[in-house]
């Protein structure tokens, strides 16, 4: 029976991707609608990271509370909410309101969703399953793109995907049995009976290398994927078209990297997953970095795509290894929380200086992340050695 749960769980990764990329796609027809100016998807996009940096340091107290499988389907379901009242909503103020829940709803799912893969899976099913998170950001976009080519608004895109995520919270309320029922496991609930404080998760060993490692990561690879297009058009010479289509080359980078890795975990640990992944990366940003035709450049996106590949899910996939199962769904609340500041900090950070000084120090920037990242890993590596808790 526990098997039956594992598609469930591929459904729901998918999910979580879904919506991600939707805002983007819908914003040119979005903001012309209700007459607000372009810059105002950056609101949307903070109120909904926001939202989810809150959920996420929240996770380990609703997790413990309720069991995994229920902050899942009720999670799905508030994000599902959400997006029916973006499908319904006359004005920029009423998306607003909507994002709260939108954000909410999001952090809490992927901070349970992760540990519990981390806890009852093998590596190669975090691999796949951020691979599906992967195939969900590429049909979301699809979805939109169809409903406004057949002359629909984005408010029936949005209510497509929401009817796909209501029918998704339907299928999680009935799989609730399955999550407690893995041979030899305990009930859906965590082994500590108290939710650890955030002073507490903070204080153990490796817990800020671990955050430092997801902000860089984080801020990186959001950073990569918002300004490649801009980099290849105002610094390699590429056209706007061109640049637009080769741009996803780093998602397409980090999508098969991750339906890869999910063969190569079966002979290769957590840890060289990672670094394997840092040295494809940096060699990514190297291409990027050294002068010549566009091609390099091309080649580079799709090598640090790659290199981000094993990265964010094998370093999910370790924390029970690092930190103990009974402080992985704290520490992975964290870790998901510093993942969003990341994402909301690096890429407007970079903005500023591609404005101000150069868009040419885009490979230079992202390898200010990498570099510290690294650093950082190896470091928490060290200083949980010791103390290891073995996982199931």
């Amino acid at each position: 029976m526990f098997q039956l749960l594992l598609p469930i769980i591929y459904l729901a990764f998918i999910s979580l991707g879904l919506p991600d990329s939707l805002l983007g796609s819908a914003w040119p027809s979005m903001y012309l609608q209700l007459s607000v100016p372009v810059s105002y998807a950056g609101v949307l996009s903070m109120i909904i990271s926001l939202g989810t940096i809150v959920s996420s340091l929240n996770s380990d107290r609703l997790t413990r509370r309720l069991g995994t499988g229920r902050v899942t389907a009720l999670s799905v379901g508030l994000t599902a909410a959400a997006l029916l009242g973006f499908s319904v909503s006359p004005s920029f103020g009423a998306l607003c309101l909507w994002a709260v829940p939108y954000g909410l709803g999001a952090g809490s799912v992927d901070a349970a969703l992760n540990n519990y893969v981390a806890l009852h899976y093998k590596s190669c099913h975090m691999s796949w399953l951020h691979c599906m998170w992967g195939v969900g950001t590429t049909v979301g976009p699809v979805v939109m793109g169809a409903a406004l080519s057949g002359g629909m608004s984005w408010h029936a895109g949005y209510r497509f995907i929401a009817l796909f995520q209501i029918a998704l919270s339907a299928v999680l309320f009935c799989s609730l049995p399955l999550w407690g029922s893995r041979p030899g496991s305990s009930p859906d609930t965590d082994p500590e009976p108290r939710p650890l404080r955030l002073p507490q998760v903070v204080a153990l060993p490796g817990a800020k290398e671990v955050m430092l490692c997801f902000f860089c990561y984080c801020g990186l690879e959001t950073t990569a994927g918002l300004w490649a297009s801009s980099y290849l058009t105002l610094s390699r010479g590429v056209s706007p078209h061109t640049a637009a289509g080769f741009a996803s080359l780093f998602y397409i980078g980090i999508t098969a990297g991750r339906a890869a890795s999910g063969f190569l975990t079966l002979k290769f640990n957590d840890t060289q997953m990672i670094r394997l992944g840092q040295w494809i990366l940096g060699a990514g940003i190297l291409a990027l970095l050294l002068p010549g035709p566009p091609v390099l450049a091309l080649a580079g996106l799709i090598l640090a795509g790659l290199g981000c590949a094993p990265i964010y899910p094998s370093i999910v996939h370790s924390t029970p290894d690092h930190f103990g199962a009974e402080r992985s769904q704290a520490v992975i609340g964290i870790q998901m929380a510093t993942a969003y500041v990341g994402n909301l900090a690096m890429p407007p950070l970079f903005g500023l200086l591609a404005d101000r000084v150069s868009p040419a120090l885009y490979p230079l920037f992202l390898l200010a992340l990498l570099v510290p990242m690294a650093v950082m890993h190896r470091q928490l590596v060290h200083k949980t050695a010791r103390d290891r808790v073995p996982t199931v």
